[in-house]
């Protein structure tokens, strides 16, 4: 009965968790790293063709972005999760192998215009992120199912998007029972549409997330309707637009709850008709799945407008963009409005176009809603950058950059602690993940030493028997050499490092094989490796 530890260690993107249990091999998320890659991520320990089953803690594309591409690579299991998310889930990596056949042609024209014979490809297509949603299966809340002989579940919701969860597992192997509980990312108290996270009572082993593991969110200082009110009523007085990086799945449902009580409540009484586009596909799609999903997701403030037949995030002069044409037509009208688009970090989709035409302008304000990864373009505007490349050409930042403070999907701190608090009987082990890496240590830190937990963050790599209770493997870190760092033969050297992580995954499938054969397989490898030593 094994754990380890994949993605999103020591990081905060690419959530990636392996169990073995009983001859099943299960993953905990598999996701995307997003923005900049700090340490190296060991591979999957097996090929995706053996895992039995993936449990999903929530749609976002660092959590479920890499499905399509285990799929590629031969993954035809079980894809666990809420009916909500795997309504997201079908928009989002539709939208993802969108996006990467784009940048993929992009960056395979501007190669060529180089002089470069190149062709990029994508990490999966369109189909494969079709036929992977043929694999899932969905349940509710709060009950508790058997996967197969010696797992079973039970989701729990953690409030941080429409339909996500923590997940409860007991896992029963050699007649030896653990309970193991993975966080996923922990919501934020009092956000509008969802409930708050949900407690869970008892636990052998918890995987918890860390993200605002080392700060408090600003809550009490700023009512944030009052806050997006004066920042749209002073950019719309300068004849600016508002640019709204966010994620279209939850940030941006929130936002236009927000901006329908500015509305609603005549907050910006010389412009009470702005226009407002939501100019992304995904976003608008994401925005119907949370009205079908209401009565198992919403809180009941939303509720309650539900039940008066008033629509939360709706109102007049709501305009929603889907095709590219529409997209264009948003900038090349001059009225004063307010846009929210996609991607959140600024790293793909349409922002980048807005970015483009708004960022130069003094006029304009861009506001940041939601987190932004170490090495992203939005972590790089927020840091006070006077120039950013977009499309490959410089821009300069003459607009200015506002981060709206409390308005984050995750917990602070104290959120945190009041989750891990609500285990009756402390853990055995807690193990903190998905943090930049002073944070997770820190928050590991904190937990051991104010709050008497065993905790640890672990890197990439670490193992650890469930059955017994102690590690197997620690790691260390391993920082990701940089472009700049690996010479001419960079992609040649990745292709190298793939290559011997595809090695590792086959020599962890060999313990069957006659100990001959592995004896000149040993052998063999061997004499390889000399001879590339001379």
């Amino acid at each position: 009965m094994e754990l380890r530890f994949i993605g999103a260690d020591h990081e905060v993107t690419g959530s990636c968790h392996y169990l073995q249990v009983g001859g099943k091999r299960i993953l905990i998320d598999v996701g995307m790293e997003q923005g900049r890659d700090i340490f190296e991520n060991q591979p999957l320990p097996v090929p995706p063709s053996s895992i039995d089953f993936v449990f999903l803690t929530h749609a976002h594309i660092d959590h479920s972005g890499m499905l399509p591409k285990i799929y590629h690579d031969g993954f035809r299991g079980g894809v666990i999760c809420t009916s909500a998310t795997r309504a997201l889930c079908e928009i989002m990596l539709r939208d993802s192998a969108h996006i990467q056949a784009q940048e993929t042609e992009w960056r395979s024209k501007k190669a060529k215009k180089s002089g470069e014979e190149k062709e990029y490809e994508p990490l999966y297509t369109m189909e494969d992120a079709m036929m992977v949603m043929k694999q899932f299966s969905t349940y509710p809340y709060d009950k508790t199912f058997t996967l197969c002989e010696g797992v079973k579940f039970r989701f729990t919701d953690i409030g941080h998007l429409l339909g996500s969860c923590s997940i409860e597992l007991w896992l029963t192997e050699g007649g030896v029972t653990r309970k193991i509980v993975f966080s996923g990312d922990i919501g934020n108290n009092d956000q509008p549409l969802l409930r708050d996270p949900a407690l869970t009572e008892e636990a052998d082993y918890v995987v918890m997330e860390s993200t605002y593991g080392d700060r408090y969110h600003e809550k009490e200082k700023t009512d944030p309707v009052e806050e997006l009110a004066n920042i749209i009523s002073e950019t719309l007085s300068r004849g600016g637009n508002v640019v709204i990086p966010s994620f279209a799945i939850g940030r941006t449902q929130v936002m236009l709850y927000y901006i329908r009580q500015i509305k609603f409540n005549n907050m910006i009484p010389d412009y009470p008709d702005f226009p407002v586009y939501v100019d992304s596909p995904l976003a608008v799609s994401a925005t119907e799945i949370f009205m079908e999903n209401e009565q198992e997701c919403f809180d009941e403030e939303a509720m309650s407008l539900v039940r008066q037949g008033i629509n939360p995030i709706q109102f007049k002069n709501l305009r929603l963009s889907i095709t590219s044409e529409e997209s264009k037509a948003i900038n090349e009208d001059d009225e004063p409005k307010v846009i929210i688009s996609a991607s959140g970090m600024c790293d793909a989709g349409r922002i980048r176009h807005h970015l483009q035409f708004n960022l130069g302008r003094p006029e304009s304000t861009i506001v940041f809603v939601g987190y932004q990864a170490e090495g992203s373009p939005g972590r790089k505007l927020l840091e006070g950058v006077s120039e950013i490349k977009l499309f490959g050409e410089p821009v300069q930042v003459r607009a200015e950059i506002v981060m709206m403070q409390g308005m984050s999907g995750h917990a602070d701190k104290a959120g945190l602690l009041h989750w891990i608090g609500g285990f009756k009987t402390k853990p055995k082990q807690v193990f903190v993940v998905h943090g930049d890496d002073a944070v997770a240590d820190a928050f590991a830190d904190c937990l051991s030493e104010e709050y008497g937990y065993n905790a640890m963050a672990p890197y990439s790599g670490t193992r650890y028997d469930l059955s017994n209770g102690k590690f197997i493997e620690i790691t260390k870190g391993i920082p990701v050499m940089q472009k700049e760092q690996k010479g001419a033969h960079s992609e040649i050297f990745v292709r190298l490092k793939t290559a011997g992580r595809d090695l590792n995954a086959f020599i962890e499938m060999c313990s069957g094989l006659p100990n001959k054969d592995m004896e000149h397989f040993t052998r063999d490898l061997k004499a390889l490796m000399e001879k590339y030593k001379r």
